[in-house]
């Protein structure tokens, strides 16, 4: 998938844009390095004979020593992503313009996270999100470890807080694909390493990277536009959307059953935080209000993972009204795009002309997921 690409320089990486500020971080990274190698060599020196020239061989113990793995070389403050509102406006777009960088020059950063491995616990399945986030620590040099904990719940066996300390002194990052928020928050609290929430059931900050990222591709800016969600408006991408639109300051409109009951609104929480935001967000359940001037149009499954099966019937009599079809999409501006964050079930949350149709950039944005995820892991290791 590809899409315009020069705009990354509006996207606040300073005068010298996002490729020369990942190089300055990396020939840093390389000169501490080299100083702690011939330091570790001078040391060695002093107990026998100098080595002259290159070393050859396995590395000695303090060869070793003066080379660490990846987790002991960053001051950076620890900083965990548990949704996308714990980034600020300026560290999402900044991570959106180095996403745009290493999009177009992988190269540049083959071994930006040398050493540097990711623990991802899955108690939810998922395909895009194990593959993106694997390919793309191996595309960065580091190792991402797949650890399923369908079968053994995090804090049955063991605590919450003895497994965050542990994994901390195993990897450099721990990502989390979970059912409930209380298991992000909690392993947040103890854990000495990133914690990444790769989905929970109140926010998916590594689909909002990703998003905004096919958003800008397409549309050359964040702000000034407006979204439009369509279908069961209480799950995680609509809350988080819902955030990444006020701290950006994109108008929101969310459209769905919100009369039917509790189960089908908004939480309360995410309404409040986002007008602490300063969000402009339209909860609705007029689809020509919300589609009407929306230049992005988004839904999502009306299957989310845990919902039993014997709720498909129901569920798709009370959403089908919210269908993204044809008709909407008439609604909508000229240019206006059409994003899924997959899978999709053609003849449900969408048609198979809406999403096969020249508007789409499902697949753009399904790719992209990889990009967004390899920039946050950068900066959590770098900083921004």
């Amino acid at each position: 998938g590809s899409g315009p690409r020069d705009t990354a320089a509006s996207f606040g990486t300073g005068h010298h844009g996002a490729s020369s500020w990942a190089l300055r971080k990396q020939r840093s990274l390389r000169h501490l390095r080299r100083r702690r190698l011939t330091a570790a060599r001078r040391a060695e020196g002093k107990g026998g004979r100098e080595r002259k020239g290159p070393m050859s061989g396995p590395p000695s113990a303090s060869a070793a020593a003066a080379a660490p793995p990846c987790r002991s070389f960053s001051s950076v403050p620890l900083r965990h992503v548990k949704a996308i509102s714990c980034l600020s406006k300026d560290e999402i777009n900044r991570i959106v313009s180095l996403a745009t960088d290493m999009k177009t020059n992988p190269g540049a950063y083959s071994d930006a996270l040398k050493q540097c491995t990711l623990l991802m616990l899955f108690e939810k399945p998922s395909l895009r999100t194990r593959v993106s986030f694997e390919t793309g620590m191996t595309q960065m040099g580091g190792h991402a470890i797949f650890y399923s904990i369908a079968d053994s719940p995090l804090g049955k066996k063991e605590s919450l807080s003895d497994t965050g300390k542990v994994l901390s002194r195993y990897a450099d990052f721990i990502m989390a694909r979970v059912n409930k928020r209380t298991d992000i928050k909690e392993l947040a609290e103890v854990s000495t390493i990133p914690v990444i929430n790769a989905l929970d059931d109140y926010a998916h900050p590594c689909q909002m990277l990703a998003d905004l990222l096919t958003i800008v591709e397409n549309k050359g800016r964040s702000e000034d536009l407006k979204l439009a969600f369509f279908g069961d408006v209480a799950n995680n991408v609509t809350y988080d959307l819902m955030r990444l639109g006020s701290i950006l300051g994109m108008e929101i409109a969310v459209c769905g059953p919100v009369d039917k009951g509790d189960d089908f609104a908004v939480e309360q929480s995410v309404v409040d935080e986002c007008k602490q935001l300063g969000g402009n967000v339209l909860i609705t359940c007029d689809v020509e209000a919300a589609a009407s001037g929306s230049d992005i149009v988004y839904c999502d499954s009306w299957m989310s993972y845990g919902i039993p099966d014997s709720e498909a019937e129901e569920r798709k009599q009370i959403f089908m009204p919210y269908q993204v079809n044809d008709s909407v999409m008439e609604m909508t501006n000229p240019d206006s795009i059409f994003m899924n964050c997959l899978p999709a079930a053609r003849g449900l949350e969408q048609t198979a002309s809406v999403i096969d149709g020249p508007k789409s950039v499902v697949f753009d944005q399904a790719e992209n997921r990889m990009h967004a995820q390899k920039a946050l892991l950068y900066v959590l290791k770098y900083g921004f």
